[in-house]
């Protein structure tokens, strides 16, 4: 028997590669499926079954080209509907793979549908719980993606969650180890650790969620402090319910070069949003107007679905060398599958062309301690009001990047602001957004807080001496 997790940082998402004399299954596959193909050909194994844990929000899963290209079943916990052949299963359904079995648990809360599924060995003996959303570590699945869905409030699904936590999860054995489908920095929860594999019994002890007094106690910690879903949430779990385009397909369509002319031409002609995946330092040294800035080297495709928001939504795209198919690949991880083509040559061949070139106002930490009048200038902090609290500039306003869309109505075009985030990579997000709007009027700081906070002398504070954090 063989348990291999595959995470992907920038989900922050894990699938799980389980073999046992001969076949194979697979928990929660990302939308690409040709490194499982490769990988159950090198293995010489067959796949039997691709377990989903729910439907997915946050990312397309690879489910059904998987299925067709394999002949797997996909199977998915009690309640599950959906507009594709699979096998809806039963509480405590036993599936035998090789020498071993895996036990579904029904386990809703974080949606109707949510299920673990128990790993038992050749021996009979309980070995691992790969737990999807419903545990995390350190934190448990939100109870507020599936609420108009099912009709039932938030409240009610945290009900269910505890249900389910507490009859189905707490009463299995300590040693038994724990493979969520997500960790840090994932908006499926709100207190995830980095870490991402452990056992039970460590997080019977320090997993908030696990350690409540009552349903009650339970259902306000869970409920207390949820940010918004990122909105492409909703159309990922249609298109993970509904279908899609196979992935080949999609990047196939995507890898189309384009002359800078006829880039142009389109951009100009079409609704196509011209989306550069470079990071934020080669992106301020000079882009293609009206460019969107969104680098590969961060959480990209979750960004991405924040910030675009429509899954439909025709993109051209500007890469480094090299990197065209990675991002049309990550696009298609969140459901953006409209691709439409890339500068033939990258952004040199832009410049080459003599064509128009955009910058963004950037200095670096020393130049801004040099301009600043605190007190009097605006400045912008894009990070997350957590980050704000912890420790800031004096007198900066707190508009996280997230709610971008709601607080750059509140912005005067004729006020000149300065804006920064952590390091530069969501503030040059921001940047790029504010002037394809229209903003001219502000400096985005290199280097972000980091910078500012190791060298410079710029008064700071936190969130006991100051309030300003942007309220949704």
């Amino acid at each position: 028997m063989k348990v291999e997790q595959i995470y992907t940082g920038c989900l922050a998402q894990g699938a799980y590669y389980i073999t046992s004399n001969g076949e194979a299954a697979i928990i929660d596959p990302l939308r690409e499926t040709q490194p499982y193909i490769d990988r159950l050909e090198k293995d010489q194994v067959k796949l039997k079954y691709i377990f989903e844990t729910h439907f997915h929000a946050d990312f397309v899963s690879g489910h059904l080209d998987l299925s067709k290209k394999t002949g797997a079943t996909i199977v998915y916990g009690p309640t599950a509907t959906a507009d594709f052949d699979m096998l809806v299963a039963k509480d405590n359904q036993i599936f035998n793979i090789g020498d071993i079995q895996i036990k579904l648990l029904h386990t809703p809360g974080h949606t109707l549908e949510s299920s673990c599924f128990l790993l038992i060995d050749e021996n009979g003996n309980e070995k691992a719980l790969f737990s999807g959303d419903t545990l995390f570590l350190g934190d448990v699945g939100r109870p507020d993606l599936a609420q108009k869905a099912a009709n039932l409030s938030q409240e009610d699904l945290a009900g269910l969650l505890y249900d389910s936590l507490y009859q189905k999860i707490m009463p299995l054995h300590d040693d038994i180890t724990v493979y969520p489908a997500h960790g840090a920095g994932s908006a499926c929860g709100k207190n995830m650790m980095k870490e991402t594999v452990d056992t039970l019994g460590n997080q019977k002890k320090m997993n908030y969620a696990l350690n409540q007094p009552d349903k009650a106690s339970f259902v306000k910690a869970v409920t207390d402090g949820l940010l918004p879903p990122p909105a492409y949430f909703g159309m990922n779990v249609a298109m993970n319910k509904q279908g899609y385009d196979s992935f080949d397909h999609i990047l196939s369509k995507g890898m189309n070069p384009l002359t800078a002319t006829e880039f142009e031409s389109i951009a100009e002609n079409t609704n196509a949003l011209i989306l550069d995946t470079r990071s934020n330092l080669e992106f301020a040294k000079g882009f293609v107007p009206q460019s969107i800035n969104i680098g590969l080297t961060g959480d990209f495709a979750p960004w991405v679905g924040a910030m675009i928001v429509n899954v439909n939504q025709e993109i051209l795209l500007v890469c480094d060398l090299g990197k065209e198919a990675e991002s049309i690949t990550r696009l298609s991880r969140v459901g953006f599958d409209n691709v439409i083509g890339y500068l033939q040559g990258g952004f040199d061949e832009w410049k080459a062309s003599g064509k128009e070139i955009d910058h963004v106002n950037r200095i670096n930490a020393a130049q801004f301690e040099k301009e600043v009048k605190i007190g009097e200038d605006f400045i912008i902090d894009t990070r997350k009001e957590s980050e704000y609290a912890a420790e800031h500039i004096k007198d900066a306003s707190n508009k996280p990047l997230a709610y971008i869309n709601e607080w750059i109505k509140d912005i005067n075009p004729e006020t000149h602001f300065y804006i920064h985030c952590a390091g530069g990579y969501r503030s040059m997000i921001a940047a790029s957004i504010l002037q394809a709007r229209g903003f001219r009027n502000f400096t985005e700081i290199e280097g972000g807080f980091a910078a500012i906070a190791k060298e410079t002398s710029i008064p700071k504070t936190d969130y006991l001496c100051q309030t300003k954090v942007y309220q949704k």
